[in-house]
């Protein structure tokens, strides 16, 4: 699923890769997808797109986005987003296709669920995507110290580290999938209460966010996410799908997956502890 160094990633090499270049047709929802989400009728992409110049990309939180005229096209989180040349076979199926003037295309298509949103500036109104542009990434330097423990307060101090950094959207594109490393490096087990956390482990929590956040976009993402040309991201997880049931290359104990808050979460107890106060 894509987060803040994936969608970074996929943002930046779209700029590298198509402005300048004109969308020529654009069809959306020529595959069924019962969890595949559209702004309006996706029938009528094509009217709002066709012979729209690319002039740029960006991401907001987990969502990468590409501004062609006066419109925008902006991606989900579960979406795979391809960059296809105009040698290069494309698949059948897909959710959204925009052909370019060159032959290329870009492709995507909805893993389990994702949205595929094309709209003029300005007026989406959505919770999600206006909170992702309105907060400030952990990428910035208006994410600083102060601003993290602005987050922390009376009702915050209550939750767990996992509820506390991906819910909510505290922090928009910081989702399940890097809290896993960002806590095993902070050593903070994701069921601790964040009222146990002493002010320098806390501050050590937002350094590790900042630290992490960087070298993951640093590396192109992820190395269990792809980026925009279909390749695994540079950043080799600890804690994922990966390495569940294998030693801890610090410790030795056993990762281990455990559900958690709706979805899986990889714990080593000899770094993390067992969600107690350490």
């Amino acid at each position: 699923m894509l987060e803040i160094p994936e969608a970074q990633t996929i943002a930046r090499q779209l700029r590298e890769t198509v402005i300048g270049k004109t969308i020529t047709e654009a069809v959306a929802a020529s595959s069924p997808h019962g969890f595949a989400w559209y702004f309006g009728d996706p029938s009528l992409y094509g009217q709002m797109l066709n012979g729209n110049e690319i002039t740029g990309a960006a991401a907001y939180g987990g969502r990468p986005e590409i501004w062609a005229g006066d419109m925008r096209v902006s991606f989900g989180d579960g979406v795979n987003v391809r960059y296809f040349s105009a040698s290069a076979k494309h698949p059948e199926k897909h959710q959204l296709l925009l052909k370019l003037d060159d032959g290329d295309a870009i492709i995507c298509s909805v893993q389990m669920y994702g949205g595929l949103w094309a709209f003029q500036d300005g007026m989406k109104d959505d919770f999600y995507y206006n909170v992702a542009k309105d907060k400030p990434s952990p990428l910035s330097a208006e994410f600083d110290i102060a601003w993290f423990e602005s987050l922390l307060t009376e009702d915050t101090k209550k939750l767990p580290a996992k509820a506390f950094l991906a819910t909510e959207q505290r922090i928009p594109g910081l989702g399940n999938g890097v809290l896993q490393d960002i806590l095993w490096r902070a050593k903070i087990h994701p069921k601790q209460k964040m009222s146990t956390l002493s002010a320098d482990r806390f501050e050590a929590l937002y350094d590790t966010v900042k630290r992490l956040l960087f070298d993951m976009t640093d590396k192109n993402g992820r190395d269990t996410e792809k980026d925009l040309f279909g390749r695994s991201g540079g950043f080799i997880t600890t804690m994922s799908r990966k390495n569940d049931g294998m030693p801890c290359p610090v410790c030795g104990d056993l990762i281990r997956r455990m559900a958690y808050m709706g979805g899986n979460v990889y714990v080593c107890e000899g770094c993390q502890g067992n969600g107690k106060a350490q």
